[in-house]
């Protein structure tokens, strides 16, 4: 991927936020049904709502020519979209974008890994929340753990620059695997990032203000064995991260609930229908798809409209666990 400098940022908020990440869904579908993701019944998008490849590919390129700097590919499950290989491959080659990463649950990576590595993914994040294949079976309702063992191990031979492990953590239900999961990082030399619920959407599997289990908990379980020492170091992204003394991984925290981060936000997300939202738990967003397809011959139509959309970015969100969900856009549909 080419490193050259990000070009001038025309992406600045009311709040004086520089705004330099973006996280694009490329499909609300998955291959697993995770709890805390989705409904057991998820009715999913009509294929023909979503942007194609060549609208994805054009999208990324504006953001970028905005000053956009690191593209997540997020879904659902990026990797089961048909010739998604394309739209990495464009992004590789974008000039001015400094990292190209992406979020997936690993089913497919002892098939994909080597091509991303080849078309400039720098880093990967897999969701992984827990070690027992049972657990895990009833956390993703269809899932088989050891495909997704088998795509971090075809990662880790494939050599990023960094893996990452995702683990949303639920009381009574993995809260008691935190341990086990930091080994297992730390045996394979990679970070993880613990995550508090996002409350999108509604779900039939379980209680969020009753399964809710704070960072705060959990940092104070994992400080009882290990020497965590605080970082200053960040991926671009909202966890707040702790080296483990004599190790060389490191653990985050996402904490939407326990530690507001919307005072840096420097993220927009873009769900597969190519709706632009400014931010997680609010619905202020751009049909960016109707622009796209009303004006394809012009980009100053759609990059005017991307850098006029920063004004409507609001402060921050008003996640609240005793209240049933204000945003009811399930965590697939919103890109992970």
């Amino acid at each position: 991927m080419d490193k050259e400098l990000t070009k001038q940022n025309q992406l600045v908020d009311t709040f004086g936020r520089n705004i330099t990440y973006l996280r694009l869904s490329v499909t609300d579908r998955c291959d697993l049904r995770c709890v805390y993701c989705m409904s057991e019944n998820m009715q999913f998008v009509p294929r023909s709502q979503l942007l194609t490849l060549e609208e994805l590919v054009r999208l990324g390129s504006n953001m970028v020519d905005c000053g956009i700097s690191k593209i997540r590919l997020t879904g659902g499950e990026p990797l089961t979209r048909s010739n998604i290989m394309n739209v990495f491959e464009a992004y590789g080659q974008l000039k001015g974008l400094k990292e190209l990463t992406l979020t997936t649950n690993g089913t497919l990576l002892d098939r994909y890994a080597q091509s991303l590595k080849d078309a400039g993914v720098d880093r990967i994040n897999i969701s992984l929340d827990s070690l027992k294949p049972e657990r895990f079976h009833n956390i993703t309702r269809v899932g088989d753990i050891q495909r997704t063992l088998n795509g971090i191990e075809a990662a880790l031979k494939v050599g990023f620059r960094r893996i990452k492990i995702n683990s949303v953590i639920l009381k009574h239900r993995n809260h008691d695997e935190i341990h086990d999961l930091v080994r297992f990082v730390m045996q394979h030399d990679m970070d993880i990032s613990f995550i508090e619920e996002m409350p999108l959407g509604y779900i039939d599997d379980h209680n969020r203000a009753e399964a809710y289990y704070s960072s705060d908990h959990i940092l104070r379980e994992l400080q009882e064995k290990l020497e965590l020492l605080p970082s200053t170091e960040t991926t671009g992204g909202p966890s707040r991260y702790y080296h483990i003394n004599g190790s060389n991984s490191k653990i985050g925290f996402i904490s939407p609930h326990s530690h507001n981060f919307c005072s840096h936000c420097n993220r927009i997300r873009v769900t597969a229908e190519g709706r632009l939202l400014l931010c997680l738990g609010q619905e202020n967003s751009v049909d960016l798809r109707r622009v796209i397809r009303a004006n394809p011959l012009d980009d100053q139509i759609l990059k005017k409209i991307i850098v006029n959309s920063m004004q409507i970015k609001p402060e921050k969100h008003e996640f609240d666990l005793k209240v049933q969900p204000v945003i009811l856009r399930h965590m697939n549909e919103t890109g992970g």
